[in-house]
């Protein structure tokens, strides 16, 4: 029978994360959550209340992992529970490797600030993001208070979000943060670039100043990252928020079913084309072409979408060529290994 602290309920504990921990319960150790990280050390929330921990001996540590901590003096983080969802991207340093941004998160918030002009590819990229990940995005147009009318806005950004919920707020007047947060369920992330307004939302979901806020350029409304690490805090109405640092590049990684879901209108039409390996670039009987010809399709989103598929394509094949040689590696290895093992027997006779 499933049971937990409050504590750790509070956090996001459940039926999922109290059985893969089953194995460690014997051994005296603990269940804990990861609030943050910071080189090598995070803080964590335990059934008995915050602990900060060394984390050196598991691989990729992240805001919102579960985690089986070894108590005493010098706690020490022994292994991480499995993820139930990740947000992942390519890593900054262009490395054929991915980036957790956000562990075991249920509802992905895309943020957009109304305050400059709606970048859709942007938004595209960053909900295939999110859909990959395996939590539920729901797109927050922040600033509504810089513009009139938003029906016209939420409508376009609509359409590049098929099967998502769309919220305009405003943060500083109140406007649709109540709507925003009925959508709003278990781990919640904020992602967006710098400037769109994510922690100055966290604070109004928080219903207090916990999060640190700054002025935006006028110019672009770009800001500085007044956030620099990602970290975990309790929601008053229940649940539990990250904020994360702005997102410059949000590189896509291994996200073939985000890109999926993310453009779910072309996959259907697609569907109807005369191949069923239309490129949908001028072939014949293709429907993904007929419907940009009908303007029930627009040029931009087919454009963004072929984009994207590439970019997918190219960062796997990358990721494929990183395993072989891996693979390449351990064989050269252990072939080097056997020759001296080999060697050293003949020399023995």
């Amino acid at each position: 029978m499933f049971e937990s602290s409050d504590v750790l309920a509070v956090y996001g504990w459940d039926e999922y994360f109290d059985d893969a921990f089953a194995a460690y319960r014997a051994e005296g150790l603990a269940p804990a959550r990861i609030v943050r990280v910071d080189r090598g050390r995070c803080d964590l929330v335990t059934e008995h209340g915050p602990v900060r921990a060394d984390t050196s001996r598991v691989n990729g540590p992240c805001t919102g992992d579960w985690a089986v901590l070894r108590p005493g003096d010098r706690p020490v983080v022994t292994h991480l529970l499995p993820r139930r969802t990740a947000i992942v991207r390519s890593s900054a340093s262009g490395r054929s490797q991915g980036q957790v941004l956000a562990a075991n998160v249920d509802t992905v918030a895309v943020t957009v600030s109304l305050a400059v002009p709606v970048d859709l590819g942007r938004l595209e990229r960053m909900l295939a993001l999110a859909w990959e990940s395996g939590a539920r995005p729901v797109v927050v147009l922040t600033k509504a208070d810089q513009v009139g009318d938003t029906a016209e806005i939420e409508a376009e950004v609509a359409a590049a979000a098929p099967g998502v919920d769309v919220v305009a707020v405003s943060a500083a007047t109140g406007f649709g943060v109540d709507a925003f947060a009925a959508l709003l369920t278990g781990t919640v992330v904020l992602i967006g670039p710098s400037g769109a307004g994510k922690s100055t939302l966290g604070n109004a979901l928080l219903g207090e100043e916990r999060l640190a806020t700054g002025a935006v350029r006028a110019s672009d409304g770009k800001g500085r990252h007044t956030t620099v690490h990602r970290e975990l805090l309790p929601l008053p109405g229940g649940g539990v928020l990250i904020d994360t640092p702005g997102l410059r590049g949000v590189g896509l990684w291994d996200a073939a079913d985000g890109l999926e879901q993310t453009f779910a209108d072309i996959e259907e039409l697609a569907a109807d084309c005369r191949f069923a390996d239309c490129g949908h670039h001028a072939e014949p009987g293709c429907a993904v072409l007929a419907a940009v010809e009908d303007g029930v399709l627009t040029r931009r989103r087919l454009d963004s979408y072929r984009k994207l598929l590439r970019e997918n394509e190219w960062i796997a094949s990358r990721s494929d060529a990183r395993l072989r040689a891996e693979r390449e590696n351990r064989y050269r290895a252990i072939s080097r290994s056997l020759r001296q093992k080999y060697k050293h027997e003949g020399r023995k006779r």
